[in-house]
């Protein structure tokens, strides 16, 4: 489906426009598809992007460690935690480095439950089942692209606002 048509807008004021407004209206899509998907293992998306870097980490991170891992920035780590400990599925301890901190790690019961989430990625990689292996690689780069403009450059119309 075009942006065109699921958006009921022929004419944009040029191609970055309808670009980021496809980039937008995509990500709201895979968001929703992956929602979809974790909400028989009753876990946000949020939530599963922490264990995700909770299985990962070597030693136990921060809340500010994870926040910083985190594809969304802009969640309250420490309230996300707060609910990941209540279903038994983190551990949290004060630091032993820091008394300052506290240290997050992943509980059984948590691994065990990304194991059962990951007998179901391949209704994860379904989601960009409509592009081959070559196009997925190609957008895969673009992206990596696009975001790293960021870092190169201040983007001009935030300078203008600051």
């Amino acid at each position: 489906m075009g942006i065109e048509y699921a958006l009921r807008q022929q004419t944009y004021r040029n191609d970055c426009q309808k670009a980021m407004m496809n980039i937008i209206l995509t990500h709201n899509w895979v968001m929703e598809k992956m929602k979809d998907l974790l909400d028989h293992f009753n876990l946000t998306n949020q939530q599963y992007n922490i264990l995700r870097i909770l299985r990962s980490a070597e030693e136990p991170l921060s809340t500010m460690q994870i926040r910083d891992r985190m594809l969304d920035k802009m969640s309250d780590t420490s309230r996300i935690v707060d609910r990941l400990v209540l279903k038994g599925l983190v551990q949290k301890s004060v630091s032993l480095h820091d008394k300052r901190l506290v240290d997050v790690v992943i509980s059984e019961k948590g691994l065990s439950l990304l194991a059962e989430v990951d007998d179901h990625e391949h209704k994860m990689d379904g989601i960009l089942s409509s592009l081959d292996e070559n196009e997925i690689g190609l957008l895969s780069q673009l992206l990596d692209k696009l975001r790293s403009a960021d870092a190169q450059q201040e983007v001009p119309f935030l300078r203008a606002v600051m």
